[in-house]
């Protein structure tokens, strides 16, 4: 039986899926919402959910009651009731009434009644589309208004809604399949969830330019609905093909363009003990640099900067980076130089200095003031002028999001940085993996706009270091899958894995130089505290000795199910790494020409790995089996490529 501990590093089990059909049309029922909507084969929505969101974005999980389903050859019928309690004990009651008939029509309904007002950010549907193969596709939006607007999927990454005052959107998922989605109950809008490294548009309820948290009513019954229906042009049309059991082809080809991004380490103050306890690991892991983090207004000071400074001198070929939040309470000038001087006091000697104003970490959503904030050119200039010699960054320390919204001045900057996380909005094990989807937009739409500037990654961790949306980042003290989690326990098992591998495999391509991939220690880090590892140690180990090498370019057949990186190493051989992105058994093949061992990390090697020893490789065959979130690493033999 699967350890569910080294697989996903929690023993939470995931929420039930039911696949639920009526003749052509299929969906999975989770948790009472629907994902993986298909037509004959083909995803036409990603997902319809009705989600109630607190004050801090934070979604209530509410346990179902009541749930009847009802399945024949054409049609589905689903039924719940379920209810969510305020902190201040404010009840809303639901039932969701759910309807697929095989012409494809699907009905989601829902009505809501609170028992006293109840706060909330967000109370209704959200509807999600995919994003590959529908960016830059047209899009027919209807407006509350019966208005027509004839436009198109935003193909770089939106910074604000695309679609507003919305009632219904059709588009093509696949040649001659149309699919028209119509929501009652309030007017929608669309924001481009690329933006926080969800693979989806997101259609939701309830403006942004209104007040939120907002409070519904005691007594009044909210009643909304999302009805979707299909158009078939048969001339055109060819029904998709899906087979979960075939081999994944796997192709190693010609050098990329771009190298390997050099592979770096996130250090915060109250990490700073546990890394001091495993410089070992440390010496192991071999970073290219450590991205240290200070903020004065979390109260880091010299004690903060000479344990930096102590790390550093157990990485000397690393390069030293610090990440300098600016409170924002005096001048730029003055609070930038006085941590000049505490930071040279410390010996740490960074060699390059990322910079920004505190008040940038907050999102800015559409529809609120812009914080006051001293004028970026002038945050820059003072940092020139206290950190001279030194590389100077500038950003988001929060993510892409926001660097979209505000996009900073660059003829001061040597580069260009910002953070993801893939927890933000979803935190079951599928949406997490499909997040990978949206990176390459991600990079696209950053240098669409910095154009040749250097551009750096910041990390990118499973779990949330800081929350630009709430007051706070979640606690997660069971382990358990939670957006917003500070810590996240997936990180710790085979998943974190195959995760950071995925991520990497979706950097080729893009022009990032450098990558903040995984904190040392603490509640994210590849080192536990009992001096042990995680899975995801070795990727990254990997990742650090590829840094700066040459990239070599490798397809797989399906990516979402199995991808990967390659790399043609300092002393010329070729290595790859694949991950199995699934909780299920897939098998690879492996073009004819390719030869050489492999090493296998999956739940068998698991204990050995945790104490830093990966098996010995094997000889590699034509097709190789990779187990539930296994990892592997490929040594091709010379005449590979």
């Amino acid at each position: 039986m699967a350890d569910p501990i080294k697989l996903t590093g929690t023993n939470e089990e995931p929420a039930p899926v039911r696949r639920l059909a009526a003749g052509r049309l299929s969906v999975e029922l989770v948790s009472g919402n629907l994902r993986t909507i298909r037509f004959a084969g083909h995803e036409v929505i990603r997902a319809i959910s009705y989600v109630v969101r607190d004050r801090d974005w934070g979604t209530y999980a509410p346990p179902i009651r009541n749930l009847h389903i009802e399945e024949a050859a054409e049609n589905f019928r689903v039924s719940y009731e379920a209810d969510c309690q305020a902190p201040d004990g404010a009840r809303l009651a639901f039932s969701a009434a759910i309807e697929g008939r095989a012409d494809g029509t699907l009905r989601f309904a829902v009505e809501a009644l609170p028992d006293r007002p109840f706060e909330t950010n967000r109370c209704g549907f959200c509807v999600l589309h995919p994003i590959e193969g529908v960016a830059g596709t047209p899009a027919s939006v209807v407006h509350t208004d019966g208005r027509v607007e004839e436009a198109e999927f935003p193909k770089a990454i939106a910074p604000w809604q695309p679609f507003q005052d919305m009632r219904e959107i059709a588009h093509e998922a696949a040649p001659g399949l149309r699919v028209r989605c119509r929501m009652e109950g309030d007017a929608f809008e669309m924001e481009d969830q690329r933006a926080w490294s969800d693979a989806s548009y997101k259609t939701y309820v309830r403006p942004l330019a209104l007040p939120w948290p907002y409070r519904m009513d005691a007594g009044v019954t909210d009643r909304q609905s999302v009805t979707l229906s299909v158009e078939l042009d048969e001339t055109r049309f060819t029904p998709a093909t899906a087979d979960d059991t075939a081999p994944i082809a796997i192709r190693i080809g010609e050098a990329l363009e771009h190298p390997m991004p050099r592979f770096g380490l996130a250090v915060a103050p109250d990490e700073a003990d546990a890394v001091l306890a495993a410089t070992a690991r440390l010496d192991e892991l071999r970073p290219q640099f450590l991205l240290f983090h200070f903020d004065p207004l979390a109260g880091h000071g010299a004690e903060a900067l000479a344990a930096f400074a102590r790390i550093a001198s157990h990485a000397p070929e690393a390069e030293r980076c610090l990440e300098l939040v600016v409170p924002g309470r005096e001048a730029p000038a003055t609070e930038i130089a006085a941590a000049a001087k505490l930071i040279a006091a410390s010996g740490l000697a960074p060699q390059t200095v990322v910079v920004g104003p505190s008040v940038d970490r907050q999102s800015t959503p559409p529809g609120s003031r812009w914080p006051d904030c001293p004028p970026l050119e002038e945050v820059y200039r003072a940092a020139r002028e206290a950190f001279p010699g030194a590389t100077l960054g500038g950003g988001m320390f929060s993510y892409f999001t926001e660097l979209n919204r505000k996009r900073v001045p660059l003829a001061d900057l040597d580069f260009v940085t910002h953070a993801t996380c893939p927890i933000v909005h979803a935190a079951d094990d599928l949406s997490v993996m499909q997040t990978l989807e949206a990176i390459p937009f991600i990079t696209r739409s950053t240098q669409g706009f910095i154009g040749s500037k250097p551009y750096r990654l910041g990390p990118t961790t499973i779990g949330m270091r800081q929350n630009p949306y709430g007051s706070r980042t979640m606690a997660n003290p069971d382990g358990r899958r939670i957006a917003m989690a500070n810590d996240d326990p997936r990180a710790r098992g085979l998943f974190g894995a195959a995760w950071l591998t995925g991520y990497a495999a979706r950097l080729a391509g893009s022009a990032v130089e450098a990558w903040t991939g995984a904190s040392l220690a603490g509640a994210r880090g590849l080192i536990l505290g009992d001096g042990s590892v995680t899975p995801a140690f070795h990727v990254a180990q990997a990742l650090a000795a590829a840094g700066g090498t040459q990239r070599v370019a490798l397809d797989s057949s399906d990516r979402s199910a199995v991808d990967g990186w390659a790399a043609r190493t300092a002393n010329s051989e070729t290595v790859a790494w694949l991950a199995n992105l699934t909780p299920n058994t897939r098998t690879v093949r492996l073009d004819a020409a390719v030869s050489g061992s492999v090493t296998l990390l999956d739940e068998a090697s698991f204990d050995a790995a945790s104490q830093g020893a990966l098996p010995e490789p094997e000889t590699m065959g034509a097709e190789l089996t990779l187990p539930p979130f296994a990892v592997a690493r490929l040594l091709l033999d010379p005449q590979v490529v």
